[in-house]
């Protein structure tokens, strides 16, 4: 029995990672070692930043929130906890697409959250 080489699996290990390297600059998608470490790192980032991505859109969405909470005459803290003694089960998201969206929906709201806070 005639002994398999290793070159047609190595060859198409090499391909695979030099496609993923495709668009990075110089011996980065050229050179198979370099490019190695340059995709390995780049995988390892995009894993973070899927993270990060779900952190940056909260506070994006809390920053609109105070926005207009504040032009309601109330602070951020205070409306939240304002909705949630009234019952109210609102999420942060809908909320900041309410303020963008339906500032008299959101109006509402910062109402029924200052009367019981108030209270």
């Amino acid at each position: 029995m005639a002994r398999i080489k290793g070159a047609l699996n190595a060859r198409k290990k090499h391909n695979r990672v030099l496609k993923l390297a495709k668009g990075y600059r110089g011996a980065r998608s050229k050179q198979y070692r370099i490019a190695k470490q340059s995709v390995m790192r780049a995988l390892t980032s995009s894993f973070a930043g899927r993270k990060q991505k779900k952190r940056d859109m909260r506070s994006l969405w809390i920053a609109r929130i105070n926005a207009a909470a504040r032009i309601n005459g109330i602070s951020y803290s205070q409306m939240m906890h304002g909705l949630k003694v009234a019952g109210v089960d609102i999420n942060r998201k809908m909320l900041a697409d309410l303020a963008v969206t339906d500032a008299a929906g959101f109006a509402t709201l910062a109402e029924l959250a200052k009367s019981k806070v108030n209270a």
